[in-house]
């Protein structure tokens, strides 16, 4: 896979999650829940889900690529982001967030 779309879906990631964290952190005016739900959610279904049992936990977990690990890590900041925005606005005055 050319670094070029590696870049592109890492990006797209960063940017879903950085949306839906902040349209949730505005709705249910936490902070930091897209990250938590992001880790204690979002990954394990999807680690769960995709792993065929007849391996090892963690010979599945070696079997990713770095391009995998990019994209959480590119969707994990993008949520991490979108709580440390929210409450800069809010610090700020703004109380519609």
């Amino acid at each position: 896979m050319g670094w070029l779309i590696v870049l592109v879906l890492m990006v797209l990631f960063f940017v879903m999650m950085f949306g839906i964290g902040f349209i949730l952190n505005m709705l249910m005016k936490t902070t930091w829940f897209p990250a938590y739900i992001f880790i204690l959610v979002i990954l394990p279904i999807v680690v769960y889900s995709l792993w065929e049992h007849d391996q090892t936990f963690g010979a599945y977990l070696a079997s990713f690529r770095l391009v995998d690990y990019l994209t959480a890590l590119a969707g994990l900041a993008g949520a991490i982001l979108s709580g440390w925005t929210i409450r800069k606005l809010r610090l700020g005055g703004y109380k519609m967030f």
